[in-house]
């Protein structure tokens, strides 16, 4: 905490307290009373009064400091940092379909289908974020808006946490769900607009064609990352049968071609993630690439003290009168 007077100027008027002084000792030195002898006066005895009276001088010289260091206007001072940052929005695309239950990842060692990873992977990513809108938009057979852009990250996350396989049907519609995040962002005001697509896939089902939604999301100005998800050759799938339950293989049908296009399109990059350490990557680049700078504002808040000092001076001048009209009284 920061201690100031607004007028320090002011504070040269304490040179009236030792003036003050000098004229009460001169004033005392010069009083003179006649008598005829000497021996009268060595017999009176100093009364307690008159040597107590210094202390009203000691009153009186505090309450006129302290008045005066309250007329400088003392303020404690506190900082107070804002920082400014534009922000970038960003639409996590995530696909939910059938084949993202594909057990060809891997967390503390154990075997976990695909969403397990996105799950864990894009929580960190929105968790590492500061001043930005995130969104997401879930996709399979359909795309629909699972969160709108929104500062709230506690929000956001309850929405992923609760992804799930199959909530958006089994198949592929990459077409439709570009162009769902193109809708939340294209009227959007802001320096940087990305999409963060996700799929282990190829464009199935769906209105839209990917390519058709790339164009879209270049004339709006929105970059797409692309992330192609899943192990090369083919991935294991647990299914239950009459003999239990068992891994059955199949060929993993990832569509990169059109992923590469989306990216290149809207000037964006297409990563592939065959494990776990991989798309960690893939999300702390993208993080790294998409950063705005912060300009940070620092600010002095002053709070006046006055009082701390006006309020004892009152209280020392008017103790000081009263000793003035009781004790110590001057007889005319």
């Amino acid at each position: 905490m920061l201690i100031r007077f607004a007028d320090p100027w002011l504070l040269t008027l304490l040179l009236i307290v030792p003036v003050m002084v000098y004229y009460d000792r001169k004033k005392i030195g010069s009083s003179a009373i006649r008598f005829s002898s000497l021996e009268t006066l060595y017999a009176v005895k100093p009364s307690r009064s008159l040597a107590m009276r210094k202390l009203l001088l000691i009153l009186r010289c505090a309450a006129v400091s302290l008045f005066i260091m309250a007329l400088a206007r003392p303020q404690s001072g506190s900082t107070s940092t804002e920082i400014i940052s534009e922000g970038v929005d960003i639409m996590l695309c995530i696909d939910t379909s059938g084949s993202m239950n594909a057990l060809d990842f891997k967390l503390d060692n154990k075997r976990v289908n695909r969403l397990q990873i996105v799950k864990k992977v894009v929580n960190e990513f929105i968790r590492g974020r500061r001043h930005d809108r995130i969104g997401m938009v879930v996709f399979a057979e359909e795309a629909f808006t699972q969160c709108p852009l929104t500062l709230d990250y506690g929000v956001l996350l309850s929405f992923v946490e609760r992804l799930e396989i199959g909530m958006a049907g089994d198949t592929t519609a990459i077409g439709s769900a570009l162009a769902t995040c193109v809708k939340r962002l294209k009227d959007v005001k802001s320096k940087s607009k990305i999409v963060i697509l996700l799929t282990d896939g190829r464009n199935n089902t769906g209105t839209i064609m990917p390519a058709t939604a790339a164009d879209i999301a270049k004339t709006y100005g929105i970059k797409v990352y692309t992330i192609g998800v899943g192990t090369e050759g083919e991935a294991p799938f647990l299914v239950e049968s009459l003999f239990g339950t068992h891994y059955v293989y199949q060929k993993v049908d990832l569509d990169e071609d059109t992923l590469k296009d989306i990216a290149q399109k809207t000037g964006g990059r297409y990563f592939r993630a065959t494990n776990t350490e991989a798309l960690k990557t893939i999300y702390q680049q993208i993080d790294a690439m998409e950063k705005t700078p912060a300009k940070v504002k620092e600010y002095m808040d002053y709070t006046e003290l006055f009082h701390w000092f006006l309020i004892p001076g009152v209280l020392f001048i008017l103790i000081e009168i009263m000793l003035a009209h009781t004790w110590f009284m001057k007889i005319p």
